[in-house]
């Protein structure tokens, strides 16, 4: 939600992109990747008094969602102009901060019917997997991230530098429509989360990432491991100072190498591939190593068509 757009619009060149946290310090990801932002929300306040053209919400925190601050600071930025945008449940924080009201929008499969009942004010939309109504941008599931993405970049950008940064990504399919009935959980999906949930031993994956890491294919190697309920992933280095992405995000290995007590069922190697791949490609390992229920649970979670 955070990292994936981040790393694409700055991959375009064609926007000055920031990582922000609420407070200074260290941001930790779920379900793994500590970052550290390049400036708290106050901080780039002073930076830049004008506001920002676009505001990307991830999903945060179930404490979070109505956070005071938090919403007070997306008020304020949309009342500069700034055109909000949200990523899978990050509608939820745009809607408690009002910004969705009379207006259409979309989000996470899981959290239609909540939406539906605590946001009637907001023409929720399924067979999306993204919204473009004015001032408001909004995108369904965590893999909905890629494409609206792109759409960001075109409009900033123009169609071609669009069309040409999705072919680098090896995306082939970059428009809105979705098919969102097919994303539910049924009785194998509740079997194999409760299974894998159940089981009294959960595997460490451990990520070596160096300096001039992907910090997409970071993003969804750790996130699909991180959903399988059967692993933890964590990140490693050869010490644990910040590293900085290919885009230039900022972060901090969860360990260093020579300081682990436990040896991980599985050291993975980041894939040296595009985008689009990479996410088949997470899958793909799940699959080999967890059973296909487990690597089909992953990519719901996702709202992803394999």
């Amino acid at each position: 939600d955070f990292v994936v757009p981040y790393g694409i619009l700055a991959r375009s060149g064609a926007a000055d992109v920031r990582a922000l946290g609420l407070e200074p310090g260290p941001l930790k990801m779920r379900p793994a990747v500590v970052i550290e932002p390049q400036a708290s929300v106050d901080e780039f306040d002073q930076q830049m008094p004008q506001g920002a053209d676009y505001v990307i919400v991830p999903a945060v925190a179930v404490d979070k969602i109505d956070d005071r601050q938090l919403i007070q600071w997306l008020q304020s930025q949309a009342s500069k102009g700034a055109t909000i945008v949200s990523i899978c449940d990050g509608a939820l924080v745009v809607a408690h901060a009002g910004l969705f009201k009379g207006h259409r929008a979309t989000g996470h499969w899981a959290t239609q019917a909540m939406r539906e009942r605590d946001f009637a004010d907001t023409q929720w939309l399924t067979n999306v997997r993204y919204v473009d109504d004015g001032a408001v941008v909004s995108a369904a599931g965590v893999s909905a991230a890629v494409p609206v993405s792109l759409a960001l970049v075109e409009a900033i950008a123009g169609r071609a530098r669009a069309a040409e940064l999705a072919q680098q990504l090896g995306v082939a399919r970059r428009t809105a429509d979705h098919d969102s009935e097919r994303f539910h959980m049924g009785f194998t999906d509740y079997v194999t989360a409760g299974r894998n949930g159940l089981l009294s031993s959960h595997d460490d994956i451990e990520l070596p990432i160096a300096e001039g890491i992907d910090e997409l294919t970071l993003a969804i190697v750790a996130d699909a491991f991180g959903r399988t309920f059967r692993s933890r992933p964590y990140t490693s280095a050869p010490t644990t100072d910040p590293l900085h992405t290919r885009g230039g995000l900022v972060v901090r290995p969860d360990r260093a190498i020579d300081a682990q007590q436990a040896t991980p069922h599985k050291t993975l190697s980041l894939p040296n591939m595009p985008l689009a791949q990479a996410l088949d490609d997470a899958l793909a390992q799940i699959d080999r190593l967890y059973g296909r229920a487990t690597g089909n649970f992953v990519s719901l979670q996702w709202e992803y068509a394999r």
